[in-house]
């Protein structure tokens, strides 16, 4: 099942990315707001997921989605797709570069911490780079399988990380990081967690940390990191999710305990 669900996930991947990118050659606008002022949503983000639900009824009928943009239908056959047709939704409306087209299929309770991933695409549709895995069969960049190299001491792992919508939090998390910064080689904030998970999988940072995530921004990207043999954890005896979610390498001794950003 899981192979055939990841066919599915990146078809329509890369036919959402298709379709981003010939709106992007246009003016976008912010549409409206969510959370806050800074928690964007533009019309492109709506007609993707629009799109996605569309094709997804077509392809797989009975199948549930969740979706960041608010569409959302129960599962009749155990399979839900959770959904962020555009993360990144700040970096797409500034025309930066770095933002993924995310799409998982999980079974059981479409919960993080309860489901099953069976398979996850995270697709950047300007550089046409394509990360998929499917459960048991393994976490790639396009033909190259990936596998997480050991990773470095603390001193010298390069961490990712992003902020929350919340003024509150955004500015505990830089007081966080202010004193983190010292321990690490280095930080970075890109702005799309999807990539950042993708990110940790390719070995191109070392760690993942970030609060305030939502189902759509790690689904895909959670199995990316566990299938080239990575570690996702959460904070406290919390599952990985909202209250904090971490992944790295296994046996590293990093840990995010204590670090409340």
């Amino acid at each position: 099942m899981a192979h055939d669900l990841h066919d599915v996930a990146v078809k329509l991947a890369r036919e959402a990315g298709e379709l981003i990118v010939s709106r992007r050659a246009g003016h976008i606008e912010v549409a409206n707001t969510k959370s806050s002022d800074v928690d964007v949503v533009t019309a492109v983000d709506k007609e993707t997921e629009e799109f996605l639900f569309r094709r997804l009824q077509e392809l797989c009928p009975g199948d549930g989605f969740l979706g960041e943009e608010g569409q959302v239908e129960q599962s009749t056959t155990g399979v839900t797709w959770v959904v962020d047709p555009i993360d990144g939704t700040v970096n797409f409306l500034y025309n930066m570069p770095h933002y993924a087209v995310s799409i998982a299929a999980v079974t059981g309770d479409p919960t993080p911490g309860s489901w099953q991933v069976e398979a996850g695409v995270v697709f950047n549709p300007v550089t046409g780079e394509l990360f998929h895995a499917s459960l048991g069969q393994g976490s790639f960049l396009g033909e190259r399988r990936l596998q997480i190299a050991k990773p470095p001491p603390m001193n010298l792992a390069l961490l990712a990380t992003g902020f929350a919508y919340s003024t509150a939090m955004r500015r505990e998390q830089v007081r966080i990081l202010a004193e983190l910064i010292g321990e690490v080689r280095d930080i970075r904030r890109m702005g799309t967690a999807s990539l950042d998970l993708a990110a940790v999988a390719a070995g191109r940072v070392d760690v993942y940390f970030e609060r305030t995530l939502n189902p759509w921004d790690h689904a895909a990207g959670e199995l990316l990191v566990t299938e080239a043999g990575g570690v996702i954890a959460g904070i406290q005896g919390f599952a990985p999710g909202a209250r904090g979610y971490f992944c790295r390498a296994p046996h590293t001794g990093y840990s995010a305990e204590g670090k409340d950003f």
